[in-house]
């Protein structure tokens, strides 16, 4: 940034983002500059990509809004994102036949992850306990499979869905060969 301007490429993001959101909650120019309490010539430009935001300026438009800051900023993701079988990023387990693929982190202000299984039978996927507070849902899409806490494992049919503390050991074993599963970590 020269002399404290954003640079074109996030004026652009910015100026589309406020159309978007504008647009999004059924405001006028006037309207939106009135409820933001800036004047109307000053919002023109930012829509246009030619003015220049102060942090004040975009913080009293996303609370004129209703948004939060980082949505006049921040690109926009995907409405609808297809994570297709074998593809997404894949971390195998050392000592089981054991993959988990993130389908989706954690966003800002959730408290969750979801993850694709993929297990063959052998060794058991023997899990830590994660951080207090952890629950983990699995729902089994294929094969046969003991999950659950190390001390009480239930064995699961495709279909089945089980809830379990992840704050405390606990283990997956393909008992089929190609089990899959999806699991949600979620996070207090």
């Amino acid at each position: 940034m020269a002399e404290g301007r954003p640079t074109a490429p996030l004026l652009a993001q910015i100026a589309a983002s406020i159309r978007r959101e504008r647009e999004r909650a059924g405001l006028s120019l006037s309207e939106l500059a009135k409820r933001a309490g800036i004047a109307k010539s000053t919002l023109s430009q930012l829509e246009s990509g030619s003015g220049n935001p102060s942090v004040e300026t975009l913080w009293a438009l996303a609370v004129a809004l209703g948004v939060p800051f980082s949505r006049l900023v921040d690109p926009p993701r995907p409405r609808v994102r297809v994570i297709r079988a074998g593809e997404g990023p894949a971390v195998h387990s050392e000592k089981a036949g054991y993959i988990a693929t993130l389908l989706a982190s954690c966003p800002p202000g959730a408290r969750r992850d979801i993850y694709r299984i993929e297990a063959r039978p052998g060794e058991p996927r023997l899990s830590d306990p994660h951080v207090p507070g952890t629950t983990e849902h699995l729902v089994l899409s294929t094969g046969r499979a003991l999950a659950g806490p190390t001390t009480e494992p239930v064995e699961l049919a495709p279909g089945d869905y089980i809830a379990y503390p992840g704050d405390i050991p606990h283990i997956f074993q393909a008992l089929e060969p190609d089990t899959t599963a999806v699991i949600v970590s979620e996070h207090i």
